[in-house]
């Protein structure tokens, strides 16, 4: 192929990757927005999601297609439950704080891994796509599921956003992640806010997850690379800032297809993490951060 068939396509499968990874960022900047702490295990919850899909979409019946919907269902409920858990019986009893929530993730995070071991092992789980239809362009076919999970990542991200800017529930969150003490003498439950969003993070990686398992495979040790990228954007994007994780994701995503389909995907690490270097020290807040004051 010539230089812009390569190009397209790098562009393409970057956009796909800058999806799942807007999704994958959007919950762990959600959680660090509004309750100010850093979930470690965050990208286990993203593996966990993805064994969860491959696991539902074995037991269901009726093809590729019915076991997709119910692990697209039932694996971000899963998770969604494991948060709940997690939020209620340890972040709460330590009451948020923040380094004690680092260490608590960080060993939340092996849990997750060797069970994760021990009860699916150590394989690599292949999931087939729900469809297998391809679109042909001039210079080569291209799956028409990667472009799906695009447009389904995009719906849900805009579903977020109406969710946090249009709807009471976003004032009420907005409100908490503001000032805590406030939030409690409006009689907002705080403890509940906290339990909701961490939930919503949860959920959100581990959809993230389903709709890139017929793409990647997945293992038990999956979870790393998507936690060191996602915690990669919400640095560049800014603690906290929704919009610019999204932005910054779309940009490490682009970036790291065009990088990789030209150079090597080392050299794509590389850059972003040069990229987090530079923010660190020229304007710690991020891209979209604000201040602190």
């Amino acid at each position: 192929m010539a230089f812009f068939p390569h190009l397209l396509l790098a562009l393409l499968e970057g956009t796909v990757a800058a999806a799942v990874l807007a999704l994958s960022a959007l919950g762990l900047s959600l959680v660090f927005g509004v309750m100010r702490v850093v979930n470690v295990a965050h990208g286990e919850f993203f593996m966990l999601g993805a064994m969860l899909a491959w696991w539902v979409a074995k037991l269901v019946p009726g093809g590729p297609a019915a076991g997709f919907v119910a692990a697209l269902v039932l694996a971000p409920i899963a998770v969604g439950a494991l948060a709940f858990v997690t939020e209620r019986l340890l972040l709460r009893r330590i009451n948020y704080d923040p380094e004690a929530t680092i260490v608590a993730t960080i060993g939340l995070m092996f849990v997750i891994q060797q069970l994760a071991l021990t009860v699916f092992g150590a394989d690599a789980k292949a999931v087939s796509a729900p469809f297998s239809y391809r679109i042909a362009l001039p210079w080569f076919g291209f799956s028409g599921y990667k472009l799906f999970v695009v447009v389904a990542s995009g719906l849900i991200l805009l579903a977020v956003w109406w969710v946090l800017a249009k709807t009471k529930w976003g004032l009420v969150m907005r409100v908490t992640q503001f000032d805590r003490e406030t939030a409690t003498a409006f009689g907002i439950p705080v403890n509940q806010v906290y339990s909701a969003v961490f939930v919503a993070g949860a959920a959100l990686v581990a959809i993230a997850a389903v709709l890139i398992v017929p793409i990647q495979q997945a293992h038990y040790l999956m979870g790393l690379d998507p936690l060191l990228m996602s915690f990669i954007v919400v640095i560049i994007g800014g603690l906290g800032s929704i919009k610019g994780s999204v932005i910054a994701a779309m940009i490490i995503g682009l970036a790291d297809g065009v990088i990789s389909m030209f150079f090597s995907p080392t050299l794509a690490s590389i850059i972003a993490t040069l990229a987090v270097a530079l923010v660190l020290v020229f304007r710690p807040q991020g891209l979209f951060g604000v201040p602190a004051r």
